[in-house]
């Protein structure tokens, strides 16, 4: 059942790691350390491995470390222009762990350039002028930054709690962390939460509670796969941190899912 889990991975040339080597991961695993020493960097090179399995896969998880972290400057320049200078960026990476290995670096002779790439047991040497900027992340590979997910994001990973009749069990969790909350939906294409007898939408409830529905129907997405939260504690009062684990522990144990979590 786990064998799709990260158990050691070794990390070089990526952002902070030169030469970085980690091993004893479990089903689910907190990275905790100091501002700045790269708890974020560490998931996201879990993530790449993790996810890369194809071409579009790959080019998905290079672009979208860099998207995540920049997307809010990126007024101009059209979705292929960004993705081409978010991973020249990386210039090489190599990530191995015992379920993938990841690489990627560009070589330049005589005025050629060339993105070579492995990953899954493959192979590429593509010139750049033939290179294909396509995106298709992997379904259960998900990462959920310290910024959150979107409206879209939200509604899309709802639909797995649906689709196993689980919307009663996310509004008894809601009801834990604010018992005024009676029931979760989505209305008019929005997450609004009900409260005396009202929904409303879900940006009025803070921050705490909209990453809580996040970490929940996330979970539910990434079934047989992998979850990143970035800030587990992000909007929780400390005190409601210990159940905000229980259900981690219980949800991604039933369902399969690897979870790494700052």
């Amino acid at each position: 059942m786990s064998n799709h889990f990260i158990k050691n991975i070794e990390i070089k040339n990526f952002k902070c790691f030169e030469d970085f080597k980690a091993k004893g991961f479990g089903r689910v695993n907190l990275i905790g350390g100091k501002n700045n020493v790269g708890k974020t960097a560490f998931m996201e090179a879990c993530w790449i491995n993790s996810g890369s399995y194809e071409l579009k896969q790959f080019i998905f998880y290079m672009r979208n470390i860099k998207f995540m972290r920049e997307n809010i400057n990126l007024l101009q320049g059209s979705t292929q222009e960004n993705t081409k200078k978010f991973i020249e960026l990386l210039k090489h990476l190599d990530i191995q762990s015992n379920i993938n290995k990841t690489s990627f670096k560009i070589k330049e002779e005589d005025g050629i350039k060339e993105y070579i790439l492995k990953f899954n047991n493959q192979h590429i040497e593509v010139n750049v002028n033939d290179f294909s900027y396509d995106l298709d992340g992997k379904e259960n590979n998900i990462f959920i930054d310290s910024f959150g997910l979107s409206y879209l994001e939200i509604i899309a990973a709802y639909s797995y709690i649906q689709k196993v009749d689980e919307e009663d069990y996310l509004n008894t969790i809601l009801k834990k962390f604010d018992n005024r909350i009676e029931a979760f939906k989505i209305i008019d294409e929005k997450p609004q939460c009900k409260i005396d007898g009202i929904y409303r939408e879900l940006t009025e409830f803070g921050d705490g509670i909209r990453h809580i529905v996040s970490i929940v129907t996330e979970l539910y997405k990434s079934e047989n796969g992998h979850l990143y939260i970035d800030e587990l504690d992000n909007g929780i009062h400390y005190t409601m941190l210990d159940e905000l684990w229980k259900i981690v522990l219980k949800v991604s144990k039933v369902l399969n899912v690897q979870v790494f979590a700052t």
